[in-house]
């Protein structure tokens, strides 16, 4: 079985540490703090041998020299972003697939966050890292792409399997579900689970990973090709029905 190792750093990320036992990989997505990616690898008594790159931002990608320098390991990263990503080894797109051990790696692209921006999929142990992409409850701005791109993004990641373990990476979703009320004020699926956030937030306790399942009942901005968000947000087709929740977002 695989181990992930979840832990809060900088201000609001999540880091995560991805172990297979069996191979003795272990895997840092994303890369945002790497002197702490390296504490608590030292804490696990793991080797950290690859990273795993979803797009270029600093918060996501900036450990990765620091990283890099004392383990020697191996980074993928996505092939299409518009910056650089330091040290990469293989590049990736969506659809490739490549192997941590026995398990099999599903690459997916999202882009829209950013043009390049990717999720990992693990298919066998039903997860899937989505980085700025799809959050609990809500999705990253769109710096870069299109509505077009990114709504094509959200419907690939619609099709995994409901019993996916979302893990994103950061922890907005308490001021996601606040926004997710206001889209989708009717929905009681959403009215429980915002006051299971609240619970959670006020006990110190993460909302992360997310249950895709959920998700798919519950994210305003997976719901855009409903028609019920559809008549109240407005827009011919889901993709103009997603750009105008986005934009509502962006000033909520």
């Amino acid at each position: 079985m695989l181990e992930i190792h979840q832990f809060p750093c900088l201000s609001d990320n999540y880091g995560y540490l991805l172990h297979d036992p069996a191979s003795g990989e272990t895997v840092c997505i994303d890369t945002p703090d790497g002197p702490e990616y390296l504490r608590q690898a030292e804490l696990k008594g793991w080797r950290i041998t690859q990273i795993w790159n979803t797009h270029w931002h600093p918060d996501h990608a900036g450990g990765n020299e620091a990283i890099k320098a004392a383990t020697g390991c191996t980074i993928t990263a996505p092939a299409n972003e518009g910056f650089p990503i330091y040290g990469v080894d293989r590049a990736v797109g969506g659809g490739e697939r490549f192997m941590l051990g026995t398990y099999e790696v599903e690459v997916i692209d999202v882009g829209g966050h950013t043009k390049g921006h990717v999720a990992y999929h693990l298919p066998q142990a039903g997860i899937a890292f989505t980085g700025d992409a799809l959050f609990a409850l809500g999705c990253g701005r769109m710096f870069e792409g299109t509505a077009e791109q990114f709504w094509a993004s959200l419907a690939r990641l619609k099709t995994l399997p409901p019993a996916t373990l979302i893990y994103c990476a950061h922890e907005y979703t308490q001021s996601n579900a606040r926004f997710a009320l206001h889209a989708d004020p009717g929905n009681p699926l959403l009215a429980a689970y915002a006051e299971e956030i609240a619970a959670r937030r006020t006990a110190g306790e993460p909302t992360v990973p997310a249950l895709m399942e959920r998700e798919l009942a519950t994210n305003p901005f997976l719901r855009a090709d409903d028609p019920a968000m559809r008549e109240r947000w407005g827009g011919d087709d889901a993709v103009a029905t997603f750009a105008a929740l986005r934009a509502a977002k962006d000033t909520f």
